[in-house]
């Protein structure tokens, strides 16, 4: 069957996820024409991801969307990872020093407002095929949910497969994605308790297996758990009484669980892709990398890998940029996702130790680690995401590469008072010494530190310094 040819779209974001939905707003509110393509034809309350960390938040507030989203969750200053041990994260350096626990769906809602006010177009129901690339743009294939609806196919001059772990992109570019099942057959559930858990996030492991609950701030529990053995499919639905048991053989309780609105089961695997960028092809989140639940670290790294390539896709669109630009997105986002598969990976097998003498040392081990205050700090800014960095040039400032820190700006007439609100506009942010003469520059906003720094940076749009000087 010959497919019907649709206008082209400077960009086709496959997947309608907090990664794609990030990245079509960021991509729109350039200027750039971009379509969003959702397998699903409506929008689903089926929420596995629930932990937005500080660094995420950050990227968030740049984009005027973390307060919202705060307001629909429990926001936390620590993470309990088993038993009495846990990583305060109350002493981050940011406006956002702790967790926020909130379903998925609310972020996807906010991020999806936002694309759409900027000019993005979402189609639903809207299931990719296959695609060739060439070397002026990508072919997509797409066939529509309707009955009877012929296929179609869309050009972009660039594809983002954001389709998650199954990700049609992927495979229609015959990308590699090794690695292995590290848990399978974990069950989830959204329940009432009758009675909270004195500590929350609340996250603790046995030898029959471990689980975990957090709170959705609104009377709400997510339960995570999981059964040594245990290798039912992912469509064999959750037997509640069996829930409650492996609950109950992790902490002592099942606290009154009941009244159960949804139930899941997935299976968690280890993988990631060799390279993020295929020609004209790019993939982020779980269609370029999947971790274990441990962490919640997944989705947050998903949603700052289109932190990084937005601005840089919108920058080659506009001329402003060249394929080095496009290949810094692999070379700066490929090793953390190496880093943060690795550290939720020895998390959960940590947690998982199976017999009492090993969970022993384990806690032994752990409880006197996160007594010393430097260890807790890097564990801290590992989890929360204040701590990434990307590689810079031989040569460069210290902070060459750095997540560049919530400054306080110099107050004007309606103007920005911080760094970043005056990343908001979506451009690279000029930050100057108080005093220093402003000089204006394309495609830059320039504005004046509060305090008393004497570094002059220049803070890309996805918060991390492209350049600093101290003179």
């Amino acid at each position: 069957m010959s497919l019907r040819t649709e206008p082209t779209a400077d960009v086709l974001v496959v997947g309608a996820g907090p990664t794609g939905l990030l990245l079509a707003g960021d991509l729109a509110a350039a200027g750039v024409r971009v379509v969003v393509l959702e397998r699903r034809a409506e929008e689903s309350n089926l929420t596995r991801a629930f932990a937005v960390h500080a660094r995420t938040l950050e990227v968030l507030d740049a984009r005027a969307l973390a307060e919202p989203l705060i307001a629909t969750g429990t926001f936390l200053q620590s993470l309990r990872l088993f038993g009495r041990t846990g990583i305060d994260l109350g002493t981050l350096d940011t406006r956002f020093a702790g967790l926020l626990i909130t379903p998925q769906y609310e972020l996807e809602q906010l991020l999806e407002e936002r694309a759409l006010a900027r000019g993005a177009e979402i189609r639903r129901g809207a299931r990719v095929t296959g695609l060739r690339q060439d070397a002026e743009g990508v072919d997509v294939d797409v066939q529509p949910a309707e009955e009877g609806a012929a296929p179609v196919t869309l050009r972009g001059r660039y594809v983002v497969g954001a389709d998650g772990v199954h990700s049609a992109v992927r495979s229609a570019i015959g990308m590699p994605f090794p690695g292995k099942a590290v848990l399978r057959s974990v069950m989830l559930a959204d329940v009432r308790l009758d009675v909270a858990p004195g500590q929350v996030p609340a996250f603790n492991g046995v030898a029959g297996g471990f689980a975990f609950i957090a709170p959705f701030g609104d009377g709400w529990y997510r339960v995570i758990a999981w059964e040594r053995g245990s290798d039912l499919p992912s469509d064999v639905p959750v037997d509640f009484d069996n829930l409650k048991a492996v609950t109950r053989a992790a902490f002592g309780t099942d606290f009154g669980m009941r009244d159960p609105r949804w139930t899941s089961r997935f299976h968690s695997d280890e993988r990631q892709v060799p390279r993020y960028r295929d020609g004209r092809v790019f993939l982020a989140g779980d269609a370029a990398h999947v971790h274990s639940p441990a962490g919640g670290l997944g989705m947050n790294a998903g949603i700052q890998d289109a932190a990084n390539l937005g601005w840089k896709l919108a920058a080659a669109l506009a001329g402003r940029g060249d394929d080095a630009l496009l290949d810094s997105y692999h070379t700066e986002r490929h090793p953390v996702g190496t880093q943060v598969l690795r550290a939720s990976g020895a998390l959960v097998r940590t947690v998982l130790a199976s017999s009492p003498a090993t969970r022993r040392l384990r806690n032994t081990v752990a409880a006197a680690a996160f007594l010393v205050p430097p260890a807790t700090h890097r564990i801290a800014r590992f989890i929360s995401g204040i701590g990434i960095h990307y590689p810079a040039p031989p040569g460069s400032h210290p902070l060459t590469g750095r997540r560049a820190p919530d400054l306080p700006l110099a107050e004007t007439d309606g103007g920005p008072t911080r760094l970043y609100e005056a990343l908001r506009a979506g451009t690279h942010v000029r930050v100057l010494p108080r005093g220093a003469e402003p000089q204006k520059e394309a495609g830059v906003v320039t504005v004046t530190r509060a305090d008393a720094g004497s570094t002059t940076l220049l803070v890309r749009p996805d918060g991390y310094v492209e350049h600093a000087s101290d003179r």
